[in-house]
């Protein structure tokens, strides 16, 4: 895997950008041309990108300033990584896994991601964190 979190075997197919926080507008475009580029139905381009709106968000604020977007088609699956290099997360358990509390105003955006893509990965280490969601296309 680079440090981008985009694995090696499918550098050529994916497409890659930097962005900071300035940058979610024209970030969120480019994603959703990616997607119907890469057949995804333009009725679940909005989850789609509340989801990476979320965990993109959430790189350029908890992680560094800067961060990077990979995007590819593996099979039958759009699959997004963000990468920040953030090192000081300690992850406790699965990230996004259990609901905020019900009077949360914040700390939802993993939780979201999650319940919006049909699988949620977050790494983390000396490297940076990577969160790498995988959409279904069929």
């Amino acid at each position: 895997m680079k440090d981008d979190g985009v694995p090696a075997h499918v550098t050529r197919a994916a497409r890659e950008r930097a962005f900071s926080l300035a940058d979610l507008p024209d970030l969120r475009e480019f994603a959703a041309a990616e997607a119907l580029r890469r057949d995804m139905r333009e009725d679940a381009i909005g989850d789609f990108l509340v989801a990476l709106n979320e965990v993109a968000t959430n790189a350029v604020t908890h992680g560094s300033t800067k961060a990077r977007l990979g995007i590819w088609r593996d099979g039958p699956a759009l699959v997004v990584a963000v990468h920040d290099d953030g090192r000081e997360w300690r992850l406790e358990g699965e990230p996004g896994h259990d609901p905020p509390p019900e009077d949360a105003t914040s700390g939802m955006g993993l939780w979201v991601a999650r319940m919006l893509s049909n699988d949620l990965q977050v790494t983390t280490g000396p490297r940076g964190t990577t969160v790498t969601m995988r959409f279904l296309l069929e």
